[in-house]
């Protein structure tokens, strides 16, 4: 099981919005040095909406290849079309990903029962171990706990990234699917908390920006010391919430662009 902190990593470009590889490396192994746990490839940090499908697999390969077992990488691989998420998921299977991490269907609004076929369907075309991502802020999806709970003895299906920031829905959806699954949290300013309700990470945007006090923050409620996890995120809160003043990965960006980690560019 992956636990502790996990980086939605940036996707580095130039200014003219190119991938700017050489950067990658080198956020790559900036990850792990500075404590990072695992690191997701291509999520919606990373603007996989705006990358081209070969762009999409090329860094995959190149984050994969760079860390080198390092640290287990996570291959974002969802989409709205059930066939297109299939194709991803293989493909990243192939790449040697350890997981790959699977948003809901965005802008097709699709049923519950639309949601757990689709992601049966997934599941059943690929033995890759699967991360369920709840995100509805950005997919006008809600994938509700109970279906959640359904999905959760798919073998494949090892973990839910919940992103809604909803603790009495977290605590919800950990009770629901107990031992089944892991949960992780996707709202950095809310983590701390989940992971002490029972979560065993957090996937993060946050991270990008402060890889070691996330690291620490995770390990800190991970072993239920919640006063000292709950006093470091308080220092970290106004980062948290300073890092989501425009959308995502806008401002995380340019606070790497300052901080000199990479160029400033990002993709229309």
């Amino acid at each position: 099981m992956i636990t502790g902190s996990i980086v939605a990593m940036v996707t580095p470009m130039h200014a003219d919005g190119s991938v700017d590889w050489e950067r990658l490396d080198q956020l790559v192994e900036f990850h792990i040095k500075e404590g990072t746990d695992a690191i997701v490839a291509v999520g919606t940090t990373g603007e996989s909406a705006t990358l081209s499908t070969a762009e999409h697999c090329d860094v995959i390969e190149r984050v994969i290849k760079v860390a080198g077992g390092r640290r287990p990488i996570i291959a974002g691989t969802g989409a709205n079309s059930t066939s297109e998420a299939i194709e991803l998921t293989q493909e990243a299977k192939n790449l040697g990903a350890d997981a790959c991490l699977l948003v809901t269907p965005y802008y097709n609004k699709p049923p519950q029962r639309g949601i757990i076929k689709h992601h049966e369907a997934i599941a059943a075309a690929v033995d890759v171990p699967q991360i369920l991502y709840n995100v509805p802020g950005r997919t006008a999806c809600d994938m509700l706990p109970e279906t959640i709970a359904a999905l959760a003895d798919i073998e494949q299906i090892v973990a839910v990234k919940e992103a809604t920031g909803d603790l009495e829905r977290a605590r919800k959806v950990i009770e629901l699917v107990g031992d089944r699954m892991a949960v992780y949290s996707g709202d950095d300013p809310t983590a701390s908390d989940l992971i002490l309700l029972g979560g065993k990470g957090n996937i993060s945007v946050t991270a990008n920006v402060a890889p070691k006090m996330m690291h620490e923050l995770c390990m800190l409620a991970l072993d239920g010391k919640a006063d000292e996890a709950r006093a470091l995120n308080e220092k970290l809160m106004n980062l948290h919430k300073s890092l989501f003043c425009e959308a995502n990965p806008i401002p995380v960006k340019w606070a790497m662009q300052r901080m000199g980690l990479m160029e400033g560019g990002i993709r229309l």
